[in-house]
């Protein structure tokens, strides 16, 4: 099981966390010189944890309170995908609610699905991110305070986008978003890019952020696609930008794990991008499920004393991992195995 803590510094993406409860933990199985290495029990959710549900994946985890609050990605025998919010003590064992999110200012058309969520701690709020079915697939979002009402604002950006990205602090006045951009598709774009706002309403100073490719510096795992993933951590030497990046083999796509560190103020500058994937699908459940070959990671618990980092992640479009690494060792593996492009 995994190593308690106690009650530590903890934070969904900045450094700027609060007391909070302990994070999930698992050192690093004896004699691995693992970069990244899998919680023992993984899946920490399985695909059908309670009646009437054939997948639950791409999720977003935060701190909340005592303990840990969740919004899911959910999917029951119809297949349609849509949010229900989830609590637990120790971020491993979940009580999931059986209705999805319903938003008090707005009522959702049965054709308005929402999937992949992000959760971000700003401003003595949580603002949710998703792929939202309202005139979309575009990024939707709504702010909570107690995770049992929802606000819903408009849309962030015109059709088509995916993987919206909050991050957990203003910079220079503005919230920043991260997104990749796409068209109604699985993937004709690929590329992150940001985009600043005011207000969480009024979205502009759309920048490139970085692309897919790597052909030119001797790398395939993210040439067909890359999208942000938990989000992004706070530190000395920068944003720590954890995404995916996707190759389109011969027999489908393969979703790993990347790193960037991006620069604390101009955040659309890279500084440092993994040469190579720091985890991809090998366990049995990465591998086989709705979707093969699928790790995608979307949320980050991080314990500041310890450096301790725990990575929740998507596996095979079908059930929820859980990864473990030290958040100075993932830096200094991207500054060292560095290929910006």
């Amino acid at each position: 099981m995994a190593e308690a803590l106690g009650t530590r510094t903890v934070s969904g993406g900045s450094t700027n966390g609060s007391v909070g409860p302990a994070i999930p933990w698992q050192d690093r199985p004896a004699g691995s010189k693992a970069l990244v290495w899998r919680h023992r029990e993984n899946p920490v959710i399985p695909r059908a944890p309670m009646p009437g549900v054939q997948g639950i994946y791409n999720s977003a985890v935060t701190p909340f309170g005592d303990g840990f609050a969740a919004v899911f990605r959910l999917e029951k025998t119809d297949r349609f995908p849509r949010l229900h919010v989830g609590w637990s003590e120790d971020a491993l064992d979940w009580q999931i609610e059986p209705e999805p999110v319903v938003f008090s200012n707005w009522t959702d058309a049965p054709s308005h699905y929402a999937y992949d969520p992000r959760v971000t701690a700003i401003d003595g709020e949580y603002i949710v991110q998703w792929c939202g079915g309202h005139n979309g697939p575009t990024i939707s979002l709504a702010r909570t305070k107690d995770f049992r009402t929802f606000e819903r604002l408009e849309n962030a950006f015109l059709p088509f986008n995916r993987n919206g990205v909050l991050f957990p602090r203003k910079i220079n006045g503005n919230y920043y978003m991260l997104s990749r951009p796409s068209d109604n598709g699985h993937t004709p774009f690929g590329d992150i890019y940001l985009s600043e706002s005011p207000n969480l309403v009024h979205w502009g100073r759309h920048r490139f952020v970085m692309g897919k490719g790597g052909d030119q510096v001797g790398q395939w795992w993210q040439r067909t696609k890359i999208g942000a993933g938990p989000v992004p951590i706070e530190t000395p030497e920068g944003w720590v930008m954890i995404y995916h990046g996707v190759i389109d083999t011969c027999n489908g796509f393969v979703y790993s794990m990347g790193v960037a560190i991006l620069d604390l103020d101009e955040p659309w500058r890279v500084l440092y991008r993994t040469n190579q994937h720091v985890l991809t699908p090998e366990a049995p459940y990465e591998v086989s499920g709705h979707v093969p070959n699928v790790v995608f990671p979307v949320a980050a618990l991080h314990d500041q004393p310890t450096g301790r980092l725990a990575i929740y992640y998507g596996a095979a479009d079908t059930c929820t991992a859980l990864a473990y690494t030290n958040l100075n060792e993932l830096i200094e593996f991207t500054k060292a195995n560095s290929a910006v492009f």
